[in-house]
């Protein structure tokens, strides 16, 4: 019986820390129009998939994930992989969320050399 407790309270526990490292999850939509991507939790991550393109012809696909093993990484700010479906290659991605904007990079060397994406919550 101890046993199925401290597996409710490491359930729990895991849950607060979503809380706590602010409210990624939810639907996004990309700044210049572009796309929407859905974050969620993923294992003890959040990842992100494509929800919405306004152009499907392109090399994204709709309910591709493009954010991987996204985890805290202090307030506010979580750190992963992160998928570009137009060159083909996944990046170390980072994400930063500042109230109803979420700023998104996918990374090479190291994070000296980023390319940034920001978005916005969908109502």
């Amino acid at each position: 019986m101890a046993h199925r407790s401290l597996i409710a309270f490491l359930a729990l526990a895991a849950s607060i820390n979503f809380a706590l490292a602010g409210d990624v999850l939810g639907e996004w939509s990309r700044d210049d129009g572009k796309a929407r991507v859905r974050f969620a939790p993923c294992g003890a991550a959040v990842c992100g998939a494509i929800t919405w393109l306004k152009d499907t012809s392109g090399a994204g696909k709709v309910g591709q994930r493009v954010f991987f093993d996204m985890k805290p990484k202090g307030d506010d700010a979580w750190a992963g992989s992160a998928f570009n479906p137009e060159d083909g290659r996944e990046y170390t991605g980072k994400m930063t969320l500042a109230g109803d904007h979420l700023s998104t990079a996918g990374c090479v060397f190291g994070g000296l050399i980023c390319k940034t994406v920001e978005w916005t919550r969908s109502h």
